[in-house]
C-alpha cells in the first residue's frame, strides 16, 4: 500500500477532527476523500504529508512513517493547499523558478521541467505575466504546477477547484487525469459530488469519521430503495405529503425538485401522483431515476445521525 493509517486520530482540546481513521491506498489511484467543512479532510491530509502529527495512531506514506520519517515523504510527496502561497508580486515563470530552487531541482533539469510544466498546465502564454493578475482558474494550474516541480510520487490536493469556474474546474480536472494516466498517485479532498465521479474511490467523512469507502458505484447502491424525481408546483407542501404516504422511504429537496425515495418506484408513482393532485398540488414531472453521489451522501449522513 502506497498510504495506509492505522487507528489516525487527531484531537484539539475536547474537539477529536479524526477520529481512528483506518486508509489503505494503492499506487496510481485516485483516491477521493469528501465531506461537508468540519468533516476532518484539511486535518487528515496535514497529517498525511507529515506537517501534523495524530494524537493517536500512526501513518505510512510511500513507506515512511509520518511522525519518524516525515523529510522522506516531503521529498516523494507534492502539497496543494486550500490556500497556496503564490507570490503576486512575481511572474509565472519567477514562481515556477522559486519553487524549484526551494526542492532543489538542479539547473540542467530546471529549464526543461519548466518548459514542460507550463505546456502542461495551458500557462506557456502568460509565463511573464504576474501571479495577483492571473485568475483564479490560472491561480490553481499555477499552484499546481509549482507542486509538480520536483516530480512527485503521490500528490495531494486539499479542494483544489473550490472558487473557480466550472470551465477552469473542467480543465483542472483534465490535468489531474493527465497526472494519473502518468502513474501519479492523486488523493484529493473536495467538497463537490460530481469530483467524486472521476475517482477511483471515494471516502466520505463525517465528524471525523470515514463513514463509508468504496468505488462510486458501489456508495450510489448503498441508498436504500429506488428514486423518483418530482417537480411540484408547491414545493413544501409536496414535500409533506409525500413524506406520510406509504412506502416512501426519504425526502431531498434539490432546488425545485424532490427526490423520492421509495420501496417499489412502480407501485409509488401513481400513488404520489393521486395523493399530490388530491392536495391541490401541480405536477410538472415525475419520473424514476438514478441516485447520484450527492443523494448517497446525504442520505448516508442522515442514516449516521439517526444511529446517534
Amino acid at each position: 500500500m502506497l498510504i495506509e493509517t492505522t487507528n489516525l486520530t487527531k484531537r484539539f482540546k475536547h474537539v477529536t477532527a479524526v477520529d481512528g481513521l483506518e486508509l489503505r491506498i494503492r499506487q496510481g489511484e485516485i483516491f477521493g476523500l469528501l465531506g461537508p467543512d468540519g468533516a476532518g479532510k484539511t486535518t487528515t491530509i496535514r497529517m498525511l504529508c507529515a506537517i501534523m502529527d495524530p494524537t493517536e495512531g500512526s501513518a505510512r506514506v510511500a513507506g515512511f512513517d509520518t511522525v519518524r520519517e516525515p523529510e522522506e515523504i516531503k521529498m516523494r510527496i507534492g502539497y496543494m493547499p486550500q490556500q497556496f502561497s503564490l507570490y503576486g508580486d512575481l511572474t509565472v515563470l519567477e514562481n515556477l523558478v522559486f519553487f524549484a530552487d526551494i526542492f532543489g531541482v538542479g539547473r540542467e533539469e530546471r529549464e526543461e521541467r519548466i518548459a514542460r510544466l507550463l505546456e502542461f498546465s495551458r500557462l506557456s502564454e502568460f509565463q511573464g505575466r504576474r501571479a495577483a493578475h492571473l485568475s483564479g482558474g490560472m491561480q490553481k494550474k499555477l499552484a499546481l504546477a509549482c507542486t509538480l516541480i520536483h516530480r512527485p510520487q503521490i500528490l495531494f490536493l486539499d479542494e483544489p477547484t473550490t472558487g473557480v469556474d466550472p470551465v477552469s474546474r473542467r480543465e483542472f480536472w483534465d490535468i489531474l487525469t493527465e497526472l494519473h494516466l502518468q502513474g501519479v498517485t492523486l488523493f484529493v479532498s473536495t467538497p463537490y459530488m460530481d469530483e467524486a465521479e472521476r475517482c477511483s474511490r471515494v471516502g466520505l467523512m463525517f465528524e471525523g469519521s470515514l463513514i463509508v469507502c468504496d468505488v462510486p458505484e458501489r456508495i450510489k447502491e448503498l441508498v436504500e430503495g429506488e428514486l423518483l424525481e418530482v417537480r411540484p408546483d408547491r414545493l413544501r407542501k409536496a414535500a409533506q405529503v409525500i413524506e406520510s404516504l406509504p412506502g416512501v422511504l426519504e425526502v431531498q429537496t434539490y432546488g425545485d425538485l424532490l427526490h423520492v425515495f421509495v420501496d417499489s418506484a412502480s407501485r409509488r408513482a401513481p400513488e404520489i401522483q393521486q395523493a399530490l393532485t388530491g392536495a391541490s398540488v401541480v405536477v410538472h414531472g415525475l419520473r424514476q431515476t438514478r441516485p447520484r453521489m450527492e443523494e448517497a451522501f446525504i442520505s448516508l449522513i442522515r442514516k449516521r445521525l439517526k444511529e446517534r
